[in-house]
């Protein structure tokens, strides 16, 4: 079993014991009688048919940025692998996009990520991160990378909250700085870089 299994069950029981919501574990092998408790999401890789329904989420978000209908589109359809969609009630309510860096499997560069309102305040980015780590098309990754603004407080307190919980490194630096967009306004992008990975077996 690997660390992020057992973390998974740990966090399994704790939600199950306090009468929250769990994960979904659904095609994950060797998890023990709690785990396979039902759960109130379903976690899956998008499809192209997801696509205008994750760029609405994107878009009532009114935090992150959004980006042409194509681009859900296609990120769907090309890059599911490295990014997934949550559902309770065969509803979308929350998305990640993640992909490879060119040349190298062993970061995952974490580009947007989605909740519901109706959904926040429980944990399921955590989760979803979870379990694209889980994914076998993950099993090589040993970085998890992602830029963040200095307002969102939010997304900066998940990617601390999941290098605490990994039991690793949490590295924040400069990246991309607010004239290097096109248009004025736009923040300052920091890099975070979670990593090494350890103790995977």
């Amino acid at each position: 079993m690997t660390k992020w299994k057992l973390i998974i069950n740990l966090i399994e029981y704790q939600l199950n014991s306090a009468g929250g919501e769990s994960i979904n574990t659904n095609g994950i092998a060797g998890m023990n009688a709690v785990a396979e408790i039902e759960t109130d999401f379903h976690f899956r890789k998008p499809t192209k048919h997801d696509g205008s329904v994750v760029w609405q989420l994107i878009k009532n978000t009114k935090v992150l940025d959004l980006n042409s209908s194509y681009s859900y589109l296609m990120w769907c359809e090309i890059f599911s692998d490295t990014s997934i969609v949550a559902e309770r009630n065969g509803e979308i309510v929350g998305f990640i996009s993640g992909f490879f860096h060119p040349n190298t499997t062993d970061k995952l560069f974490i580009w947007q990520v989605a909740v519901n309102e109706s959904e926040r305040g429980k944990g399921l980015a955590t989760k979803m991160l979870y379990q694209l780590l889980n994914r076998t098309a993950c099993g090589t990754v040993q970085y998890i990378e992602a830029t963040v603004s200095p307002s969102n407080k939010p997304s900066q307190s998940l990617f601390k909250g999941l290098a605490k919980k990994l039991e690793t490194d949490c590295n924040i630096s400069d990246y991309f700085l607010s004239e290097d967009f096109p248009a004025e306004g736009h923040e300052d992008e920091l890099l975070f870089k979670i990593g090494p990975i350890k103790n995977k077996k």
